[in-house]
């Protein structure tokens, strides 16, 4: 057998480079797509040619289109009632969604599509194939249904099409496959879709195409590199120590992979008892009920969709940034699958897993397969969790007071106070009777982040958009997806514990920050006047452009009496707000270094931060934030200039 191989690299400037008929052409433009993906430009041409096509793509890179514009253009003939093209599915879910994706392509061509899947009524099914539906999406145990019955008509079947062929094999289908096979017409097109290339999946390609031409394009293995990797050791009760872990990474849309259905009902319940909206999904669910957990999810209802694999897979939720493995998977191919669900589309994406004892060997294994090295980290102190709702609650009067009219003699006391050695202990007295002597206000603060998705920290790329694709019934809330990197929790290790068992661990130990080599700071050509500390007249700098100031400055002390002024020196990074940055941020990197009583404050601004800490531990908080990644920017620190302390290379 004869296989030609095409490599694919390259995305095409737009759509006027694939010779789409006018009404197909009309329905890309309604959908506002303008740069089709590369998988869509490889596979149009071979396609409307008739080739058997073995395509390998990464799951989310527009892989329904690719065969959808075949289809629409130039396979499928609309006047002939009858199905001449069948795509089978692995899922439901992913049934419906390319249903939706080929109607919309479809619909200035006068073509019929019908989606015929397990748990939906079959007599509605049987009216609409009667009707002379062309297009036919499906799983496999329904659509060999119809054709034991024969409400399906097999013999005008010109193209089939295996979406999530490796899915599909891993599920058992096989069989049934092979059975469906067997009606259809011996001469026919076969495209046959796959985000990996196991060995299953190129025996059935040897044995079921002719000649087929690969099209090899980044497989899931791939884009599971482009994903940021994190796990959290868990010793002691693992939902305990998941929903800690949930206070400090606050992902903004995640699914929970649990290995069993029992266990998907009891984490969705403790994250409801928590006050995050989540549901859950299984193959005990009824197929009405799928829909509806789904379509919450897609609009963006739904925060945390706890799933089994079985339930998941086919799933297509654009604006995940973070899929979580509350259950290690048992294999380096399911993990991979997983963690492919999130970082499409040019969006940011986190993979989060609970590591018990029981799971190093699997993650040994993902490690070794596929050269995955997750970051590690321990479930988040009660310092961290305490700094977490002290951050909520600083949030809850930032809202508060964004909008009330402040008064300029008014901010000029402020910063008269904020200037007085014991500037900190009014404003504690202040806040305190503001907020009253209970806990009810930092319990309302944390109640009200968890029922709302986080603020964005990072853009999603702006730009033309990549081509079709199954998109949410409405837009997700958020806006974009937020980085992932380190929030309250344990700051990167690089990807190494000194916890972690030794198997895990690279060669040699991690040298610590304060170890490795410092590089010589180049200038950065700030040039700026000492208007970093709270009290300075910042508004009087002429200088300094008023979207560099800080709209709030948030105070984060330690305890312990307050030091004076002459004890507080100032260092430099180079994150600040439009980066996402947060104090909290800055807090658990020193946190981590042993440093929480020695900081005084943190002044985040638009472009950079200013971290007050102690004369004393001057060194090692430089040492701590030198090389740290904060929010998935690598941090640059120093003395700050204009405080009168140069850096020691």
């Amino acid at each position: 057998m004869t296989v030609a191989t095409a490599e694919i690299t390259d995305p095409t400037p737009t759509f006027d480079v694939l010779p789409l008929s006018p009404e197909v052409r009309r329905a890309v433009d309604e959908l506002g797509y303008v740069v089709p993906t590369p998988v869509q430009v490889a596979v149009y041409e071979p396609a409307t040619r008739g080739r058997d096509l073995v395509v390998q793509a990464r799951t989310g890179t527009g892989k329904t289109a690719a065969f959808g514009l075949p289809l629409a253009d130039a396979l499928v003939r609309r006047g002939t009632e009858g199905v001449q093209a069948l795509v089978l599915c692995p899922t439901r879910e992913l049934a419906l969604q390319v249903t939706q994706e080929l109607e919309a392509l479809t619909r200035h061509r006068g073509l019929s599509t019908v989606a015929v899947y397990g748990g939906a009524p079959m007599q509605r099914q049987i009216d609409q194939l009667r009707a002379g539906a062309q297009i036919l999406v499906g799983t496999p145990g329904r659509v060999l249904d119809h054709l034991r019955h024969r409400t399906l008509t097999p013999s005008h079947v010109r193209v089939l099409i295996l979406d999530e062929s490796d899915e599909m094999l891993s599920m058992g289908f096989l069989p049934q496959i092979n059975e469906i096979l067997a009606f259809l017409p011996p001469v026919r097109q076969t495209l046959l879709f796959s985000a990996t290339l196991p060995p299953g999946v190129k025996r059935m390609a040897e044995n079921r195409l002719r000649n087929p031409e690969f099209i090899t394009l980044s497989g899931d293995q791939i884009g599971a590199l482009e994903v940021r990797h994190l796990v959290y050791y868990a010793h002691g009760d693992k939902t305990t120590e998941f929903l800690s872990m949930l206070e400090v990474e606050d992902p903004e849309s995640a699914i929970v992979f649990c290995n069993t259905r029992d266990q998907t009902r009891r984490v969705a319940a403790a994250l409801q008892q928590r006050g995050y909206s989540a549901d859950w999904l299984n193959a005990d669910l009824a197929q009405s009920d799928r829909e509806k957990v789904m379509e919450a999810t897609r609009r963006g209802a739904v925060r945390f969709l706890v799933a089994t694999d079985v339930a998941a897979r086919g799933i297509d939720i654009s604006h995940l940034t973070h899929v979580i493995n509350y259950d290690f998977p048992d294999s380096a191919e399911a993990y991979v699958h997983r963690t492919g669900r999130t970082g499409r589309a040019g969006r940011t994406g986190t993979a989060i897993s609970m590591v018990a004892p029981s799971d190093v060997g699997n993650l040994y294994l993902v490690r070794l397969t596929f050269g995955i090295r997750p970051d590690a980290r321990h479930v988040p102190s009660a310092r961290e969790l305490r700094t977490r709702a002290e951050v909520d609650l600083v949030g809850t009067l930032v809202r508060t007071f964004a909008d009330r009219p402040v008064r300029p003699e008014d901010v000029a006391l402020a910063r008269r106070v904020l200037t007085d050695d014991r500037g900190v202990v009014i404003l504690a007295g202040l806040l305190r009777d503001h907020l009253g002597d209970g806990p009810e206000a930092a319990d309302d603060a944390t109640r009200a982040r968890r029922s709302t998705p986080p603020r964005p920290a990072t853009r999603t790329p702006t730009g033309p958009r990549t081509g079709p694709e199954p998109r949410p019934a409405a837009e997700p809330r958020g806006g974009a997806a937020r980085s992932a990197a380190p929030t309250a929790a344990e700051p990167e290790l690089r990807g190494e514990d000194e916890d972690a068992p030794p198997e895990l661990r690279e060669n040699g130990p991690e040298r610590t920050r304060a170890q490795r080599p410092r590089r010589r700071r180049r200038d950065h050509g700030r040039g700026e006047p000492d208007v970093a500390r709270a009290g300075s007249p910042r508004s009087e700098d002429p200088a300094m452009p008023d979207d560099d100031l800080p709209r709030y400055t948030v105070e984060s002390v330690a305890e312990g009496p307050a030091p004076s002024p002459a004890e507080i020196v100032e260092i430099y990074v180079n994150v600040g707000r439009r980066d996402g940055a947060e104090d909290v941020d800055f807090l658990s990197v020193l946190d981590a270094a042993g440093l929480d009583t020695a900081v005084d404050s943190v002044n985040v601004r638009l472009r950079h931060t200013f971290v007050r800490v102690r004369r004393t531990h001057l060194d090692q908080a430089i040492a701590a934030l030198d090389g740290a990644e904060i929010r998935g920017r690598r941090a640059d620190a120093e003395a700050a200039r204009h405080s009168g302390f140069e850096r020691k290379d």
